[in-house]
């Protein structure tokens, strides 16, 4: 089974950068999709980014396509998130998620197709 810690968050203006790490203990990490969830506010929890086994798949919600880059790096097992051109409605809780093993990479993952999750990171952006 895999843990998740997530690291990296903070407070930042609006138009900076930050980038996310998630590092996961393991030995099945290469077989594992990996997600980026995040939170705001009062709000649900919503689908960020995803990336598939080795990396060659990515999606991305609308909301963070184009400034966001989700990698990882599987002989270190660990995932990132560089967040480009913040925005204030980009503050919350950012979660990494990790899938059961095989599981592939689709476009609008649901919660519930992920059993592990990190504690979360809170990034806030500032106007």
């Amino acid at each position: 089974q895999v843990h998740l810690v997530e690291s990296g968050g903070g407070f930042v203006q609006a138009g900076d950068s930050l980038r996310l790490s998630c590092a996961a203990s393991g030995r099945t990490f290469s077989t594992i999709t990996m997600a980026w969830f995040r939170q705001a506010p009062g709000k649900e929890r919503e689908f960020a980014a995803i990336i598939s086994q080795m990396g060659g798949v990515t999606y991305y919600a609308e909301s963070v396509k184009g400034r966001f880059t989700i990698s990882r790096d599987n002989a270190k097992n660990t995932m990132d998130l560089q967040m480009n051109s913040l925005r204030p409605e980009d503050t919350g809780v950012y979660y990494c998620a990790a899938s059961s093993p095989y599981w592939p990479a689709i476009r609008n993952p649901r919660q519930s197709d992920f059993p592990t999750w990190g504690q979360g990171t809170q990034v806030t952006v500032s106007s």
